[in-house]
């Protein structure tokens, strides 16, 4: 039996490319293999992680309102926020920033509240803070939602001692200065701290360093980075910036920089138009809708760039890719503050969070953290808030689709299908992932990117007996459809049963620009 199905797999896949690669065919041939007893790395949860920096409303009114607010909460801390990111099962929330880390002396942010050091945010809109949310209330937040704290520090014009002094209020459990601070302020017990990280962006707003400047800067940081009382920190040094591999060798190419760090960061964002125009969130054409899923795409060209000078210096994989900030970026919505980065988020958005998480599912082998940016109210979020409203964005949906691949295995697939074709330009019509949950059930998940044309797709799942299969999918009437305060329903998952499956071969209709997310069993 084993020899027949290595047979059969190895029959579909002749003449075609290695697995995993992004091909095309002509229309009457759209195909998705799936190897169903031939499973790969684990697919880490902290690939589905979240952003949350001290940017326009993030923190203020989206997570944090205070304990006297009206509206409900628990320490202050939004409870409908706090209930929707737990459905989606979040494993880990960055803070606090972003740009914002490399200004943010920590010290300033405990003790009685009333009391805290104010502070310019002078990256994001020039506004004051007043520091009412700082580390116990951000560690507060991820107990609620049962997530890890991945918490970045201060490189760009902290200290080392700062950033030390940090770990050691937050972690130790022996009698210290820092520990007896922590517990004057309420917190007898150390927490637990899985992620942190040296520094953000310091090619840029963290610093303006050279890849080789901060290669020594990092090393000293991180010699100051201890664990302490059973806690084990997965220290991330600050990576590069979309194609920029030239960072990544320095980083890697020396013994000694390798062992100061287990991941090592990568930021790219999609913007249509390019920085200096960005394209509208809300009202675009089919051309801008194409050009955003084309630079969703180079997103598996970047990772494997830099993923091929990490194979050579490191070819055990010890050291993982964490991409801390990813998604679309937009014009801001019309009248709002431009520092704040408030967009709305369409059936656009969606798909791309379809895209990237495909991709990061494919490299899980090497992409062990991704963090959407952001979590509330800025760029691509999953939440927007106003006042006491709160309404799920189609990227929430996707998210929440996409759970089931969380500490699943990923399984070994090969997507041939037609391109989306417009103008001169084309891209895969398609992108796909398929895992092995620890129950055994199978779970693939489907993009359509092209808006007008239903694509019809060959499924043979190789390997299992499964009898039993059932789906979800997210779509809309029009690309620009979004969810508004007003009319917060417009795109929500439905169920989907427009497939068939026979002899352990799905036959599935996806409909235009659609996700879909199939379970088997």
């Amino acid at each position: 039996m084993k020899k027949a199905v290595i047979i059969t797999f190895a029959l579909i896949l002749a003449g075609s490319a290695s697995l995993n690669a992004q091909k095309t065919t002509p229309e009457s041939v759209n195909q998705l293999v799936v190897i169903a007893n031939s499973t790969g790395p684990v697919i880490s949860k902290d690939i589905y992680g979240h952003f949350s920096e001290h940017l326009g409303r993030c923190i203020y009114e989206g997570i944090w309102v205070g304990a006297d607010s009206k509206i409900p909460n628990t320490y202050g801390i939004r409870n409908d926020v706090l209930f929707a990111l737990r459905e989606i099962k979040i494993p880990n929330l960055r803070w606090p920033g972003g740009c914002f880390a490399d200004t943010y002396h920590w010290k300033d942010g405990i003790g009685p509240q009333a009391q805290r050091a104010s502070i310019i945010n002078t990256h994001w809109g020039g506004v004051t803070e007043d520091n009412s949310f700082g580390t116990h209330e951000f560690m507060k937040l991820t107990e609620l939602l049962e997530c890890d704290a991945y918490i970045n520090g201060n490189v760009g014009s902290g200290s080392v001692r700062e950033m030390a002094e940090w770990v050691e209020y937050l972690t130790s459990g022996s009698e210290s200065p820092m520990t007896k601070i922590r517990k004057e302020n309420g917190r007898e017990e150390p927490w637990k701290v899985r992620y942190w990280a040296i520094g953000n962006e310091n090619w840029g707003c963290g610093g303006n360093m050279t890849a080789e400047f901060y290669a020594d800067v990092m090393r000293r940081y991180s010699t100051y980075l201890k664990d302490y009382s059973g806690n084990h920190l997965y220290r991330v040094a600050c990576g590069a910036s979309d194609y920029d591999y030239e960072w990544t060798e320095v980083l890697m190419k020396d013994r000694k920089n390798r062992s100061m760090f287990e991941g090592i960061s990568l930021h790219y964002y999609s913007v249509p138009g390019g920085w200096s125009v960005k394209n509208s969130a809300t009202k675009f054409t089919e051309n801008d809708w194409f050009e955003t899923f084309r630079l969703n795409y180079q997103m598996d060209v970047i990772i494997k760039g830099h993923k091929a000078i990490m194979d050579r210096y490191d070819p055990d994989n010890t050291k993982g890719i964490v991409i801390d900030e990813w998604g679309n970026w937009f014009q801001v919505e019309p009248g709002t503050n431009p520092g704040f980065l408030y967009q709305q988020n369409t059936l656009r958005d969606a798909i791309t969070a379809a895209i990237h998480l495909n991709i990061f599912n494919q490299h899980a082998d090497r992409v062990k953290v991704a963090n959407l940016a952001q979590v509330i109210n800025v760029l691509q979020s999953v939440i927007l808030t106003k006042e006491d409203q709160m309404i799920l964005t189609p990227t929430y949906h996707v998210f929440r689709m996409f759970r089931v691949h969380q500490e699943a295995s990923l399984l070994k697939s090969d997507l041939v299908c037609e391109n989306y074709t417009l103008g001169e330009n084309s891209i895969p019509a398609l992108t796909a992932s398929a895992s092995m949950d620890k129950d055994g059930k199978i779970h693939i998940s489907i993009a359509n990117l092209n808006p007008s044309k239903e694509i019809s797709l060959t499924c043979p799942v190789i390997g299992g007996d499964f009898r039993k299969a059932t789906g979800e999918v997210l779509t809309a009437s029009e690309m620009t459809a979004y969810n508004s305060f007003e009319t917060p329903e417009v795109v929500k998952p439905t169920v989907f049963d427009d497939f068939k499956m026979k002899d352990g071969v799905l036959s599935i209709n996806m409909p235009a620009k659609s996700v879909v997310v199939l379970e088997l069993e």
